[in-house]
């Protein structure tokens, strides 16, 4: 189809409405920014201070960092609830992530400066940033597709390699940046990061048109839909969300130990030497926030791949519903954790100094299995939400997945901190032994929690009369 008599926010690229590759493109720099800081974030809490130096940190202990780091972005998600609940009440999605990204472009500008104000204030800018960026973002990617579009979770999947390239390249830069010239210059690097996918969204507000507008200003067709009571319908739909939402706490409290844990662990007690002198920072030692990249690598990989299969496998009239996949995500998720359980075996302390470390290829393999987890999880829960959702309750119940998110990383943050008295075998099996189980409890009750969908996922979506999807929310 020919696009010239098109206006841009109809035209189409690869099948796909071309504000998709918009928001592929913003959340891409955002993610840049936010996982190239969170990737230096712990290590340099536990870096030792050297006063006058850029490489000096503030020396807190690994059980300081890590309690630290799972309040922090426990926060930062769960400031997606007011962010989603403004957008819904008072400002619309699209005027959300602008408000968003211009706090996040000042938060991480300000933690380029080398100061303890500095940095605890550019920590609650992006803390707020996030809140007001993260859910409505990625409610206005479900808005490009009407109801029924078997196209949404493919939509996803796309804008989720955007957030893992973003990952990738920010744990990689900004790792790079920290080690060779200081903290403070990667996260003024993670700064610059945001500002540029600031200057995307504005350039391509005009393939946005009608998506994520306020629904209940005076002029909005849904005005009326807005004022409406919750049908029988959609409350059976509401509560299925919120037991998923045990599922993504489960699942991000074992993930996040990435940032955390094992995070860590990669500094302290893995053998990051290689035979060959590494470009830009001119040594032969891996820097251990580059690691944070690999399972962004994996994701960008495997991600089109990963949903090709589901597909077919749907196609094949087999088991493809969200809640199913959510439970297989967590059991190979899982897995991934007894590699760690294998590495800690390789360690060798006398007292506090480590006297044998692990080898690189066990944390290889566990974020391999942690990303093949992750692909069957975490896109397709977005996507789940954006079909069960009410409309006017929308960007809220996606503030509420990433709360959810959110208590999942302080859970990571306490587990992580137990390895300190227990030790990292014991918390990686267990981590791994609970995750299985949990993902098996899911499988078991995959029917009672599918009827409370009330056929959602179905491709006409359901009982159109008796429950109207969100996606009518941008669509004029």
């Amino acid at each position: 189809m020919s696009t010239t008599t098109l206006q841009p926010n109809q035209r189409e690229l690869f099948g796909h409405p071309m504000g998709l590759y918009v928001l592929f493109f913003v959340e891409m720099w955002e993610r840049f920014s936010y996982y190239g800081m969170r990737a230096i974030l712990t290590l340099f809490l536990a870096a030792p201070i050297v006063l006058g130096s850029p490489q000096s940190g503030y020396g807190w202990s690994n059980a300081e960092t890590l309690s630290f780091y799972g309040t922090y972005t426990m926060f930062v998600y769960l400031m997606s609830i007011p962010g989603g609940w403004v957008a819904d009440k008072f400002i619309g999605q699209k005027r959300a992530v602008m408000l968003g990204g211009l706090l996040l472009c000042a938060g991480h500008g300000v933690l380029a400066i080398n100061a303890q104000w500095a940095f605890f204030t550019g920590l609650i800018l992006i803390v707020v940033g996030v809140g007001f960026l993260k859910p409505n973002i990625s409610t206005m990617v479900g808005g490009l597709y009407n109801k029924g579009d078997e196209r949404r979770d493919s939509g996803f999947y796309v804008f989720y390699i955007g957030i893992n390239l973003g990952a990738f390249l920010g744990a990689l830069a900004v790792g790079a940046v920290a080690a060779k010239w200081g903290w403070h210059y990667g996260f003024g690097l993670a700064g610059i990061g945001m500002a540029l996918g600031q200057l995307v969204y504005l350039y391509g507000l005009r393939h946005l048109k009608g998506i994520g507008d306020f629904m209940g200003s005076q002029d909005s067709p849904n005005k009326e839909l807005m004022k409406k009571p919750l049908t029988k319908i959609e409350k059976d739909r509401m509560l299925v969300l919120f037991l998923s939402f045990l599922i993504i706490i489960v699942f991000w409290g074992a993930f996040e130990q990435a940032g955390g844990l094992m995070s860590l662990y990669t500094e302290q007690k893995t053998d990051r030497m290689v035979s060959f002198t590494l470009p830009f920072i001119d040594s032969n030692i891996v820097p251990s926030a580059w690691f944070q990249s690999i399972n962004a690598f994996f994701i960008i990989i495997f991600g089109t791949l990963i949903g090709w299969l589901w597909f077919k496998w749907g196609k094949a009239g087999k088991e493809s519903s969200s809640l199913f996949k959510m439970g297989v995500g967590v059991i190979i998720m899982a897995f991934g954790f007894f590699f760690m359980s294998k590495a800690s075996t390789e360690v060798m302390m006398d007292g506090e100094s480590v006297l044998e470390k692990s080898a690189m290829i066990w944390l290889v393999l566990a974020y391999l299995f942690h990303t093949i987890g992750e692909l069957c999880a975490s896109p397709v829960a977005l996507s789940f939400i954006t079909k069960l959702a009410p409309l006017k309750y929308a960007s809220l119940m996606m503030g509420a997945y990433f709360a959810a998110t959110g208590l999942g990383n302080k859970v990571a943050g306490f587990v992580g901190g137990l390895s300190e008295g227990a030790g990292e075998f014991q918390v990686f099996t267990g981590i791994g032994v609970t995750c299985t189980i949990f993902g098996f409890l899911v499988l078991a009750l995959l029917k009672p929690l599918k009827r409370l969908t009330h056929g959602a996922e179905d491709q006409n979506g359901g009982n159109y009369e008796e429950a109207e999807g969100f996606e009518l929310a941008d669509k004029q």
